[in-house]
């Protein structure tokens, strides 16, 4: 993708994005009902003056890797994946059912977290709208300047709004109040738990890859290492390979543009962690997927709502 073609996929992404998002706030053409399976069976409230706000992102993780897969021949006749039908689109995004339980399975984990550490909380269920991240970072400005109305509104209610992602935390924390007000206060669910114990899914030591949000811009690099050592679950790290100013990306920001690069980015920092850990930690899902599909054999990258309970 060079040149003009770059420019004429981004211009095909962009509306692709703000279609799905006006037909169901969410960016890829998924069923809406994928958002709130995690909630089943838990008795989580509706509303409230404190809410957990997902955006859906876990959840859509098992649809971008599928995604992923086909943003290079879309990106080649970027009219014709603008034009697509929606059916069409749902079919060849269907994500595998065993990651979508999985992924739901993180966000339950991150609620019993927060259960257990005696935050109360509601849900918006299926007027929870996606943050609108994407098309911020994406250079969708104006596009996400409207968005951004539906988001504030959804959660206008609310006195605490919980995020458990750092693209979402981001969003609320540094951009939403650019464009409209937001009365909540935002706290990451990082912040919020305490208490924790090794879950057994993570055997010796881990190493932990950072959320370049989290830990760049949003001052929670040392959150998910609080936990972890609260768990008693080991940490290898190496100034060259987990410190703040050398740790590197995990490619995910630009796998809708370009995933050829987004892989071999997210290869190489794969291979960095494993030589300290053949167990990686993230808390970001953008890092999950991306990572996970490029690690080495016999390389586990889990969340670390997966390695603590």
């Amino acid at each position: 993708m060079e040149g003009t073609g770059v420019e004429s996929w981004l211009r095909a992404l962009g509306d692709i994005l703000i279609g799905n998002l006006r037909s169901t706030m969410l960016p890829l053409p998924v069923d809406k009902g994928v958002c709130t399976r995690w909630a089943e069976g838990l008795g989580v409230p509706r509303g409230g003056d404190t809410i957990i706000y997902t955006s859906c992102l876990y959840q859509l993780v098992p649809a971008i890797n599928k995604l992923v897969s086909l943003v290079g021949a879309a990106s080649r006749v970027p009219e014709l994946a603008r034009r697509a039908p929606l059916g069409l689109m749902r079919a060849l995004t269907k994500p595998d059912e065993a990651e979508v339980e999985r992924m739901n399975g993180v966000v339950r984990r991150i609620a019993g977290l927060l259960r257990r550490s005696g935050v109360e909380f509601g849900y918006l269920y299926e007027e929870e709208p996606y943050s609108g991240a994407l098309l911020y970072e994406l250079g969708f400005e104006e596009a996400f300047k409207e968005y951004s109305a539906v988001v504030a509104r959804a959660l206008g209610r609310a006195r605490r709004v919980i995020t458990i992602d750092p693209h979402t935390h981001n969003l609320l924390k540094n951009v939403l109040p650019k464009y409209q007000r937001l009365d909540a206060d935002v706290v990451n669910y990082m912040e919020l738990v305490r208490g924790v114990k090794p879950s057994g899914a993570v055997e010796g030591g881990v190493v932990v890859h950072d959320s370049c949000l989290y830990s760049r811009y949003l001052g929670l690099r040392d959150a998910p290492r609080r936990l972890l050592n609260e768990a008693g679950v080991a940490r290898r790290e190496d100034p060259y390979v987990t410190g703040v100013a050398t740790s590197m990306c995990c490619g995910g920001p630009v796998e809708s543009i370009n995933p050829s690069l987004s892989n071999s980015i997210a290869a190489a920092r794969a291979r960095d962690l494993s030589r300290l850990s053949k167990t990686i930690v993230v808390a970001c899902p953008i890092c999950l997927g991306n990572l996970s599909r490029n690690a080495p054999s016999g390389v586990r990258v889990v969340d670390l709502a997966e390695a603590i309970s």
